[in-house]
């Protein structure tokens, strides 16, 4: 199982002429592998994060995610395919503030409505306990700290069993404490799980957890 992208690009047009934003853009990592991609703003890297995730799609280029092209499928299928396959992990926690933590990480799992419902309570509260949070379980975002709150959110993005896991910035809002235990709970459950993670960020320690780290510039990985 594995993730291959090849000669992605990605332009936008404007008025003076297309904008390039990704130039050409390969990689290819297997399930277990976890790199940390990082560049000025401005680089491609959070465009490049989005055409991973299914959320925007490149103008050519090809992405496989274990076998897959998601960019081939309807668009039901392509949103069945992003719910199952991959976990996302933004700067924003994004928690419904009217859920309990555990309403909150079980949101990706509504849509399957065949789901085994006391296994999914179960893996939820799992997880939960491994993110340190099994007793705020019914507590609402605003009773939980930032890095509490982006634990929550790292939960969710694994209740699914992705085989990807995109995390943009994830620590970009916490202060240095609470982002050192977000960025070293992600690598930790990365080799758990052996998903694939790829990590957006401009922070040099959450690069420093990562035994792969990529540089992005003009649209291109150095």
């Amino acid at each position: 199982m594995s993730l291959q992208i090849a000669d992605v690009r990605k332009e936008y047009p404007t008025r003076s002429g297309a904008l390039k934003v990704l130039d050409g853009v390969s990689l290819s990592l297997d399930r277990g592998d976890a790199v940390a991609i990082m560049g000025p703003s401005g680089s491609g890297k959070s465009t490049l994060l989005h055409i991973l995730g299914t959320l925007d799609s490149p103008t050519s280029g090809t992405v496989r995610l274990d076998g897959t092209s998601p960019f081939g499928l309807n668009e039901r299928d392509l949103a069945k395919f992003r719910n199952r396959r991959i976990g996302f992990v933004f700067q924003d926690h994004h928690l419904l503030p009217q859920c309990s933590v555990l309403e909150n990480v079980l949101i990706p799992t509504l849509v399957n409505r065949a789901g085994n419902k006391p296994e999914l309570l179960k893996s939820a509260k799992e997880l939960l306990d491994r993110v340190g949070l099994s007793d705020r379980i019914d507590h609402r975002p605003a009773e939980l700290s930032g890095g509490e709150r982006q634990r929550v959110a790292v939960a969710r993005a694994l209740i699914q069993k992705p085989l990807l896991v995109l995390a943009d910035e994830p620590t970009g809002n916490l202060d240095r404490a609470s982002a050192g235990i977000v960025g070293k709970l992600l690598v930790e459950l990365n080799r758990q799980e052996r998903s694939i993670l790829v990590v957006v960020t401009h922070s040099q320690d959450l690069a420093g957890l990562f035994l792969k780290r990529l540089e992005m510039g003009d649209g291109r990985l150095l």
